[in-house]
This record gives structure tokens, sequence and C-alpha cells, in this order.
């Protein structure tokens, strides 16, 4: 058991409380020291004069935080709860952080940060921060100010590049992620509250962050290095001096840091910055097919190996270039252009950065074997033209049926009918039986069934009507798992219901 002593004391008076709590027992020099990076003994004064000149504050009017948090989306993009409520038990969502609102009486304003990224004046920043602007303000660390216009945005990554007429800027250059590793120093440069060229100090806590419900493409860079209201864009920047990310959101419950922070990896924001410098907008690639995660139930229905990785494709559309080269519903990618597969967000991100026209190599598993699967990625249509709903056959009148001695007893389904899909929303062309109720409590609520899921397979087998659901459910026994392919509000995925 360690005992506090005079002598502990009088070592840490000499020695220095921080220091020596990184050192260990003992008064040791700081060069010296074993394990200690050498920049905790040097400081990091040299690393700070290099990047803070690169990292500029950004004022906007008519946009950015200040309008949405006027509009209530969100009420409050820190995480703070509304004025007069407690915090919550849970943190909020991760949310984006511009600056405060502007003083009473003044137009509409938030402020944010931004990178320069070329001495040119082209500047990184976040989406949020400049969205819907009519004015930008780009403060340099000299206090010079400049107008800012939008060369590009890409909401889906929450990036954005924007232009002031300077020259013989300083600039900051993109580090190699692969590198990264959890447990690095980094040091983050914004303008928190306002406050322009502040440098906070942390580490790489996690990497890979996805599903985080930021942004659309997501691969953050997580950091205890404190990030607050303003840091939006601001630049997380490791012990070399170079670029790792863009600082874009935090988790907290009172809208300041809590020591988990989000940043725009530059495996991400590099190809996505150039392509908005070069011609103001994104190109992506695309295999046109719906992925979820594998759960332990699934892996198990579509007879996977123990600790298998990979993702399931749960729907194909007709159009794209998968349903060209043969890939099926029910594939699971394990591989793309030779990288394991193991998330979502990662399969999502490499097709996306995938050249368009290219082929990837795509390693599936279908039916317990592995093959690879030649797929020539297209480009990314818009989301107007994916969400595009063609009419289809009118429906019939619904009937009901009497529910199977099994897992799906708690389900009440019936078949589609004009009247149904109208009141549910449900696309004109999707084909199945549609729930109409899910019994508190019962497995399939467990299983996170909904009313208004439209069933489209039981187990692997087609259902299109009421007839062919109910034979395929009877199969099902009363200790057995059942797989349903569902479709929810035009999105396919794969549910598994438990027997208890």
């Amino acid at each position: 058991m360690f005992m506090w002593t005079q002598q502990t004391t009088n070592m840490l008076i000499g020695c220095g409380l921080a220091l020596s709590a990184f050192l260990g027992s003992g008064c040791v020099s700081p060069v010296s020291a074993s394990g200690v990076p050498p920049a905790w003994a040097q400081g990091f004064s040299e690393i700070v004069k290099k990047t803070t000149p690169a990292v500029v504050n950004i004022a906007v009017t008519g946009g950015g935080e200040g309008s949405r948090r006027r509009g209530g989306v969100p009420p409050n993009p820190f995480g703070a709860p509304p004025p007069g409520e407690e915090p919550g038990e849970s943190p909020t969502p991760p949310t984006p952080h511009g600056g405060p609102p502007a003083p009473h009486g003044k137009p509409d304003q938030s402020a944010g940060s931004g990178v320069i990224l070329d001495a040119n004046g082209f500047i990184v920043t976040n989406n949020h921060v400049v969205e819907g602007a009519t004015q930008i303000t780009v403060t340099l660390s000299d206090r010079r100010e400049f107008s800012a216009k939008v060369v590009g945005t890409d909401p889906k990554t929450d990036l954005a590049v924007v232009k002031i007429d300077a020259k013989d800027l300083p600039s900051l250059k993109w580090a190699e992620y692969e590198k990264l590793e959890v447990g690095d120093l980094v040091l983050a440069v914004g303008s928190p509250f306002g406050l322009s060229s502040t440098v906070t100090l942390g580490i790489i806590s996690a990497l890979g962050r996805g599903n985080v419900g930021i942004a659309d493409y997501e691969d953050f860079i997580q950091t205890d290095a404190a990030i607050n209201p303003g840091n939006s864009g601001g630049a997380l920047i490791n012990m070399n001096g170079d670029l790792i990310g863009i600082n874009t959101a935090i988790f907290s419950r009172t809208g300041g840091s809590e020591g988990i922070g989000f940043a725009i990896p530059s495996s991400i924001a590099l190809d996505i910055v150039d392509s908005l410098q070069k011609t103001g907008k994104v190109v992506r690639g695309w295999m046109g097919v719906a992925i979820q995660e594998i759960t332990p139930a699934l892996a198990k229905s579509f007879k996977l190996p123990d600790q298998r990785k990979g993702v399931l494709i749960s729907d194909v559309n007709e159009n794209g270039p998968s349903h060209a080269a043969g890939i099926k519903r029910g594939d699971v990618v394990v591989a793309f252009n030779g990288k394991e597969v193991q998330t979502v967000s990662q399969l999502r991100n490499l097709v996306a950065r995938t050249v368009v026209g290219k082929d990837a190599q795509v390693k599936v598993v279908r039916e317990g074997k592995e093959q690879v699967i030649a797929v020539k990625v297209a480009e990314r249509p818009s989301d107007e033209i994916l969400a595009k709903k063609e009419p289809g056959p009118p429906k019939e009148a619904g009937e009901q049926i009497k529910p199977p001695d099994n897992v799906l007893a708690s389900l009440r389904v019936q078949a589609l009918d004009n009247a149904l899909m109208s009141q549910l929303n449900i696309p004109s062309k999707t084909t199945g039986v549609v729930v109409t109720s899910v019994e508190p409590g019962g497995q399939a609520e467990a299983a996170g069934l909904q009313r208004g899921d439209v069933i489209q397979e039981v187990n692997h087998e087609s259902v299109k009507t009421l007839s062919e659901y109910q034979k395929a459910a009877e199969k099902i026994k009363k200790d057995e798992l059942a797989v349903l392919l569902v479709n929810r509000q035009g999105n396919s995925l794969f549910v598994a219901v438990n027997p208890k």
C-alpha cells in the first residue's frame, strides 16, 4: 500500500507534481526518463508556433449554428439541456459545436474555426459552420480579417471549403492516417467560445468511430483533448505538427468538453477537400447495395463461422453495378479490394473513395463458401434519384390470418392494400405482408420489429402473399430462430427473432 510521507512531499516539490506523476517514483531528469515522450519534457511551444498561424476564426452571419439554434434543429448545438432543465443521466447524441450566440440585438451569428490548406487562401471547415451563411468573415491569427466565399460543401461528411483573397499564407499538410495509433499525443487548435488560437492537449482515445449519427460517412478520430463550442472546423494536430483531423463534435451533458470529442480524419477529409477545392463538388463510388451489421443471431442463421467479420447485404439495387456483377441479397462482404471489412461504416467509406469506373474485388461469403466478385464501381446517384418511387400495381383489400405457434406469435400481419400503403408510407412497388401490430413483451418486439414493417422473406423463403407467409411461418418450430427480411420505409434489412 502506498504511504504518503514527507519524503514524498519533498520529491513532488522538487520534481513538479504533474511530471513526477508521469515519471513514477524518484526525481528523474526529463530527458533521461524512460518511457516519457520527449514532447512532455520539452513542452509543445515549437509545435504550437508552427501550427496556430494556419488555424483561423470563422464568423458567420445568417447561417451556421446561430440560425440552426434559432430554428430549433438542434435546440442546443452543444448537447446541453434546455434552460430550466437539469442534465440527464445519459449523454446526448454527439452534436456539432459552433460558437456562442451573438449578443442581444445583433444579427444571428455563429463562430467556428478553419484550417488553411494552401498559401492561396483555401480553408477547410465544417459544413455546419457555414451552412446557409449570407456572410463569412475569416480572422487570421495576426488579426487580419477577410471576407470568404464558399467553394463547395459536403453535408454527408460535414466538410466545407471556403476561399479568401490572400497570398503567402501559412498552411498545414495532411498527416498519414495509417500511422496513427490509439494513445498518440494530439493538440486541438481552434477558437472555442471565440477565443482564437486556443490549444488543448490530449491523446487519441479511439480510431474508426462510426455509426455515431453525426454524418452519413463516418470514421472519426476520438480524442480527449478539450474541444468546446467554437472548435468546429479547427485542427487536430499530431506531434509532427501535421493535420490528422478536423474537429467536428462532442459528447456532452452540459455543452462543454467532457473528454469525448470527434474529428473527421485525414483519410476521409483529404479526398473530399481536394475534390471540393478543384470542382466544388464530391463524386462518390457506389455499389448499389444496402448493408447492415451482422448480429450473432444473423451469423447463426447464415451459417457463418464463429468470430466471422463482415457486413450483410440486405438488398441489391436492380439498376446498380452489384446486381450486374452477380452479388445477391444475403451475401456477406468480408473484404473489399484486399482490405478486411469489419463494419458497415468501413465498407461504405471504402466504396465511396473508390474511383468511379474501376473494378473492385469484392470477397463475399455465400452459403458458407468464399468467392471474389469483380464489381465495376459506379457514381453514386443523388439522394433524390435513389429515393424516387415508381408507381406500382393496385393492391386488393387486406385480410388477416391466425398467428403461428412460434417466435412469430406476437406479430399481427395482413396483406398490403393501397390504403395501408398510404397510411404507413410504404413505397408503392413494395410486396409482402405488412406488420399491423407487435405485442408488447414478445420476441418480435425484442427483435426490433415495428408496425409498418413489410415482411418479404421468412427464413430466406420469398413471401408475397398472406398464404405464402402462413406456409413459411408454420414451418418454424416452437424453439427455433426466425430470420425475416423486412422493408422499412423503403430500406431492406434482416431481423433475427430469437425464441425465449
